[in-house]
């Protein structure tokens, strides 16, 4: 099993994914966890190279769900809407994933390019830089969740109701381990 915490850039998956992580005991997988070392040790480059390290990386997170105990639940980070959906459900039937529950997160446009821009300088060279942020509004505007299982609505721009993300967790996904 697998939560897959879902949004574009900036939309604070990072900050939703650790919150369910720490208050379930899950294990979490953020994309950008496994792909910055990567970009740090072998530099930057453009924009297909890290859009390789994003695939590469997404790959990893498959294989070490893949390899856990049965029973692990997975707390997993990443916009999955850049690949196609088949990618997903190649990797989630090869890492023997049947059940997943979606968070979506999300703000308007303006909100994510605030966030974005805030950031750039603590990114590691490789991840596009102030350039995207015109081409991130516009896929705030047509993004939408996977609708893959079970979803939950996190409009980031509101306090996290973290107290009602793992109640619905413990109810979704958790109920039967």
């Amino acid at each position: 099993r697998a939560v897959l915490v879902n949004g574009i850039p900036a939309s604070g998956k990072s900050t939703v994914s650790c919150g369910i992580a720490e208050r379930m005991g899950w294990p979490l997988l953020a994309l950008d966890t496994i792909k910055n070392p990567f970009l740090e040790v072998l530099g930057g480059g453009d924009r297909e190279f890290n859009r390789t390290l994003g695939r590469a990386s997404y790959q990893a997170i498959w294989s070490v769900v893949g390899e856990a105990p049965a029973g692990t639940i997975f707390v997993v980070d990443a916009w999955f809407g850049f690949q196609p959906r088949q990618v997903l459900e190649d990797h989630l039937r090869s890492a023997g994933v049947e059940q997943t529950a979606e968070i979506w997160c999300h703000a308007p446009g303006e909100v994510l390019a605030e966030r974005y821009r805030a950031r750039l300088d603590q990114r590691p060279a490789g991840h596009p830089g102030a350039a995207y942020i015109p081409e991130l509004i516009e896929l705030a505007k047509r993004a939408e969740p996977l609708r893959r299982g079970p979803l939950f609505d996190v409009d980031t721009t509101k306090p996290i109701a973290f107290d009602a993300i793992t109640q619905w967790l413990q109810a979704t996904i958790a109920a039967d381990t």
